[in-house]
């Protein structure tokens, strides 16, 4: 399950990423309309953007400040990248989703990752034939449910990301990623594809 803090943080990226596509000074009723989320989420992420003083809103209209500005901008790019690198397997709408899950969960070091797996041929094997104890790159997952291809990303668990194949258990497998392990029925392992040990060398030189 999403956690609380991380669904504001959500709702608090779109709001920037909103207004810097839509160059800013628009009416605070116009971007409440844009954004996904109950009116309270929405209300504690204006309040929260305002403390941060990445927004400023006058007369009730929302314009972003000149760290808004800086702080959408990283927004959009990660999206850009990330929808890019999947629509070389996806349709452009499947793409743009993707991207708009991913886009508040991945680092810039994951950004790095992917831009270096956009020029791998291969998609990767999937998770389930890694060998045990060996550390590899996340290429893809095809979950095709929305709901839990985003409780899988919010563990970690997304394209340019490291994993590690700890222990196999009946119906299942365990993974590290960074240091928290999960439990993943083999069924969804087999969805979540990864390049093989010497690909991820490359990527490390």
């Amino acid at each position: 399950m999403i956690e609380e803090s991380d669904i504001l943080r959500i709702v608090e990226e779109d709001i920037l990423r909103v207004l810097y596509e839509r160059k800013g000074n628009l009416p605070l009723e116009s971007v409440k309309a844009e954004i996904k989320a109950s009116h309270s989420y929405i209300s504690k992420a204006i309040e929260g953007l305002l403390r941060e003083d990445l927004i400023v809103i006058e007369e009730n209209f929302v314009n972003l400040t000149k760290n808004g500005v800086g702080r959408a901008k990283g927004i959009l790019e990660k999206h850009l990248v990330l929808e890019d690198y999947f629509k070389r397997t996806r349709s452009e709408e499947e793409a743009h989703k993707i991207a708009h899950i991913l886009e508040h969960y991945v680092s810039q070091e994951v950004i790095k990752n992917i831009k270096v797996l956009s020029t791998f041929k291969g998609e990767g094997s999937p998770l389930t034939k890694p060998v045990l104890a060996k550390e590899f790159l996340i290429t893809d997952i095809t979950i095709p449910d929305n709901e839990l291809f985003e409780r899988i990303v919010s563990m970690g668990i997304f394209p340019g990301n490291r994993i590690k194949l700890t222990n196999e258990i009946p119906g299942g497998i365990i993974v590290r990623v960074k240091n928290k392990k999960f439990a993943l029925d083999k069924e969804i392992a087999k969805d979540i594809r990864v390049l093989e040990h010497s690909s991820v060398e490359i990527l490390r030189d």
